[in-house]
């Protein structure tokens, strides 16, 4: 990346710093003002910044930012609070997730986009984590019932975890059917797959041990209960990584347990998520915008585009609905859950890290069908966030559901 091109991204990152308070109660998210500044500073109007695909330093921010959301987002799901109000969160992962990946196949597979079986399936399970950052409005309003809000939260903190082993295997799947090597891509899967939740665990239990020895000692400040979190997380990647796992998976089971061992939450790294952490985000965002979209966006064809819409609605409507319908939710209600699961971070780095680890035959409609997904997500999410939540909070379904819960 040149200096002008630093020195552009930097700016652009001072601008929103200057003006963030302002947009914390605009309808304008951080996410859109990202990535329709990375499209702009790209494209041929101003070309002020010129990103490299293949370039280290993109590489490691992007495998940086997942490490971080995976860790994170495990690592502030209480299981024991998730025992006690469960209901909602898991039978929207329980069984809407599965249902949502099953339509999502079935649809994909049934239109023209010249992709195969597996490959249908790894764009709906791509498109399937939510991403609760994009509707913010909705977690924090007051007006939105608590239970809502949390089964939003906790969804959105363990589905990316969960559906990336599924990612995985059916990108090898995939890869296997194309290259035919089924035993390459079967070994490829296992070790995925067990060494890296395996490493995971002890390193998380191990980190979470320390933590609470070193508390009980008042040896470690709160500052320092961060930097432990952060290298446990890293060390959950890298550990991982060199047994022939997945890192991600390793973060994400480290961060789980990690989070649940300790009596007292390790405060300072969800303050690190809120604060530095963002960067990663954002940075992400910014690139999706500034090298990912326009790739994208070359090639048009309208059926990227019709699944792209579905992934959004009925993909996820329609099994919501169905996993919800034993709360006896109200219509509205279950509307209202169905259509904030705004698809973004997750499905960007998951794409990513399919095409850097797996030979799928057509990574390009792979590729497309998930950025026009999220492009569409960021923005339609992002603006109807604020108002629907204050909508569906005044309105008498909100107050049903109260009295019902």
């Amino acid at each position: 990346m040149e200096h002008i091109s630093l020195i552009a991204v930097a700016l652009v990152f001072l601008g929103f710093g200057l003006v963030s308070k302002k947009l914390s109660s605009a309808i304008i998210t951080p996410p859109m003002v990202f990535v329709t500044t990375g499209f702009i500073m790209s494209g041929p109007a101003l070309g002020l910044v010129h990103f490299e695909p293949d370039q280290h330093l993109l590489k490691l921010l992007l495998e940086t930012t997942l490490v971080l959301v995976l860790f994170s987002d495990a690592a502030r799901i209480d299981l024991k609070r998730l025992r006690n109000e469960h209901s909602i969160p898991l039978r929207m992962l329980l069984i809407g997730m599965p249902l949502t990946i099953v339509i999502g196949t079935a649809f994909a597979y049934s239109l023209p986009l010249g992709i195969t079986f597996c490959e249908a399936a790894l764009v709906a399970a791509i498109l399937t984590p939510t991403d609760a950052a994009l509707g913010q409005v909705v977690i924090s309003s007051d007006r939105v019932p608590e239970p809502l809000k949390l089964g939003l939260n906790v969804e959105s903190g363990l589905n990316d975890g969960i559906a990336l082993p599924v990612i995985l295997v059916l990108a090898s799947i995939a890869s296997a059917l194309a290259t035919s090597d089924s035993q390459h891509w079967f070994t490829f899967a296992l070790l995925q797959l067990t060494f890296g939740p395996l490493s995971g665990i002890a390193i998380g239990y191990c980190g979470g041990w320390l933590i609470r020895r070193a508390n009980n000692r008042n040896w470690v400040s709160e500052s320092g209960e961060g930097i432990i979190a952060l290298c446990i997380a890293g060390m959950c990647f890298i550990v991982a990584e060199s047994l022939h796992g997945n890192g991600f998976i390793a973060a994400f089971a480290g961060g789980l347990v990690f989070g649940n061992y300790q009596k007292n939450r390790c405060k300072y790294l969800f303050e690190f998520v809120e604060t530095e952490g963002q960067i990663f985000t954002l940075g992400t965002f910014f690139i999706f915008g500034a090298l990912l979209l326009p790739m994208a966006l070359t090639s048009f064809n309208i059926w990227h585009w019709v699944f792209a819409v579905f992934s959004l609605t009925l993909m996820r409507m329609v099994p919501v609905y169905i996993a919800l319908k034993p709360n006896n939710l109200n219509f509205p209600t279950s509307l209202f859950l169905g259509w904030f699961g705004p698809r973004g971070l997750a499905s960007i780095l998951f794409v990513l890290l399919v095409l850097g680890e797996t030979l799928l035959p057509h990574p390009e409609i792979v590729t497309d069908i998930v950025f026009i997904a999220v492009m569409i997500s960021v923005f339609v999410h992002g603006l109807s966030a604020a108002p629907l939540a204050l909508s569906y909070g005044n309105s008498r379904y909100a107050s049903l559901f109260k009295s019902a819960d």
